[in-house]
């Protein structure tokens, strides 16, 4: 999958007594009200993904741990995809590390001891022992960055197979061979201590991606149609001055009469669900012309100002269905969506969703410039705050509307850019001009468009996308081998930046930084 940061819990999680024996980790608690003692491994590991805010698959994860008058304080967290080659084990072990510990000290709080998670379930024939052990020297790879930094690991757990076991303890009695098992779900003390302190664990990170990722089935065909269709006449209007502002009104319209139909649309339970409904409720028309009419940087941003309020909540399922339409060789040009579903996210205070988001737009496009500065502005801690004012001041002023700004990125990059500037000693990536229209099938008229649309971009004032071929079988949150991934301006990379390992394990090459919740 991608690289990205996650949300990972607050770095502030209130006061915890002390730990009743030093060579066992301290403890956690899921609100500041809420004390949670936490003494065992079984404890520790059952806090896990109360700690996340949701179950890590494939995952090393470091929780940091201080002290602060006698009482033991969970610090930031991080998360990293298991590199599936061994060899690359020790460089994601110490960009882990080093990037944990280097964030939390920015954030003024050095960790003073560290407990680690190996989560990863057995392959074919394999057993969570196995597992266990063949992950042991990743273990202590872990154990042995953070003692060069004088961090020590009081606890390396692995959970596999509905077990765990310590690998830092080898005593029969507490910690046998063949592993504890995992409590039920909801059952134990940090889970009621949780649901007390309103704090909700999701499913895995895959069942979030689901809900952002094409569609495969039998109307992926027909929603390809509805977009070369749509594309043989959109693209020419938008590289149009006069045209492109029809465009973005009957794009905008075309959304508000969408968002209007899914807000009344009755309930359903369940995730699956949800989005079943409202794929149903989008046309492949609608959801073509759309697509194609986001990829104008200023009709985007002005779609950007439904982040609060009554538009959010059905904002946010358009671009998560729109996101899901972007099929076949239309698979770029889900970074539009997929950055307005993390944008939106974020400004509603939802962080996992927003950088899973984001990361994932800039799977599909890891120039859209855009995702970047969001990506970096949440990664950063940012208040979201300085971007909804400067849009709600663009919506009052009906800025947006076919002008653009030469050679920027719309509103929303500016406001994240004016933030940065004032909040971050990060300096920001390097702005282009460029144009984002996409591309008919046809190898003729895609040539065609190109042409146009280079020329274009050379005149004054041009804020349109450079329009791109799309890449058959590319998918949003998917490892593109023909085109170099951007990294973040800062090396280490936790602590709300990415961790970037050169691998990852079982077809992930995901690398999450710990993301905090305010």
């Amino acid at each position: 999958m991608t690289n990205h940061s996650e949300t990972t819990g607050s770095h502030e999680n209130g006061d915890i007594p002390g730990p009743r024996h030093p060579d066992r980790a301290p403890q956690g608690s899921p609100g500041d009200e809420q004390q949670v003692t936490l003494r065992t491994p079984a404890e520790l590991a059952d806090a896990l993904p109360y700690l996340l805010g949701y179950r890590p698959e494939d995952s090393i994860v470091l929780a940091a741990l201080r002290d602060r008058d006698g009482r033991g304080r969970f610090g930031g967290r991080a998360r990293l995809g298991i590199p599936a080659n061994p060899d690359d084990w020790a460089g994601a072990a110490g960009q882990l590390v080093h990037g944990l510990v280097t964030g939390s000290e920015r954030r003024g709080a050095r960790p003073e001891q560290m407990v680690a998670y190996l989560c990863q379930e057995p392959g074919p024939g394999e057993t969570g022992r196995e597992v266990m052990e063949r992950l042991r020297p990743l273990a202590q790879k872990l154990r042995v960055e953070c003692g060069a930094l004088d961090v020590p690991v009081v606890e390396a757990l692995c959970i596999s197979a509905g077990r765990f076991w310590s690998y830092c303890c080898d005593e029969e009695a507490c910690c046998p061979a063949e592993g504890l098992p995992m409590g039920l779900p909801g059952t134990s003390v940090v889970a009621a201590a949780a649901t007390y302190a309103g704090i909700q664990v999701r499913g895995t990170l895959r069942e979030l991606r689901a809900r952002m990722l094409p569609r495969e089935d039998a109307a992926a065909a027909e929603q390809t149609a509805a977009l070369d269709a749509a594309a043989a006449t959109l693209v020419s209007r938008i590289l149009d001055a006069a045209g492109r502002a029809e465009v973005a009104e009957e794009t905008l319209g075309t959304a508000e009469r969408v968002m209007r139909r899914l807000a009344a649309a009755p309930p359903v339970s369940g995730v699956p669900a949800e989005d079943l409904r409202d794929d149903h409720l989008l046309g492949h028309e609608e959801a073509a012309a759309l697509i194609l009419g986001l990829q104008d940087r200023t009709t985007r941003d002005r779609a950007a100002a439904w982040m609060e309020g009554d538009e959010a909540a059905p904002a946010m399922r358009l671009w998560r269905a729109l996101a899901r339409r972007c099929v076949g060789p239309y698979g770029e040009h889900a970074a539009a969506p997929l950055t307005l579903a993390g944008w939106v996210a974020w400004s509603t205070g939802d962080e996992l969703e927003a950088r899973e988001a984001l990361a994932m737009a800039l799977g599909a496009d890891p120039d859209y410039l855009f995702a970047r500065l969001l990506h970096q502005a949440c990664n950063e801690g940012l208040d979201p705050e300085s971007v909804r004012r400067c849009l709600r001041e663009g919506r009052k002023g009906g800025a947006g509307t076919g002008s653009g700004n030469p050679g920027g990125d719309g509103r929303g990059g500016a406001a994240v850019q004016g933030e940065q500037d004032e909040r971050s000693s990060t300096p920001p990536p390097d702005r282009r001009r460029r144009s984002h229209v996409p591309a008919p099938r046809s190898a003729a008229s895609a040539h065609g468009v190109r042409r146009r649309a280079r020329a274009h971009a050379r005149q004054p004032g041009a804020a349109i996308v450079r329009p791109r071929t799309p890449s058959g079988g590319d998918r949003p949150g998917t490892a593109r081998t023909d085109r170099t991934r951007p990294r973040p301006s800062r090396a280490a990379a936790t602590g709300r930046h990415d961790t970037r390992p050169h691998a990852a394990g079982r077809g992930e090459s995901a690398a999450d930084g710990d993301g905090e919740r305010p």
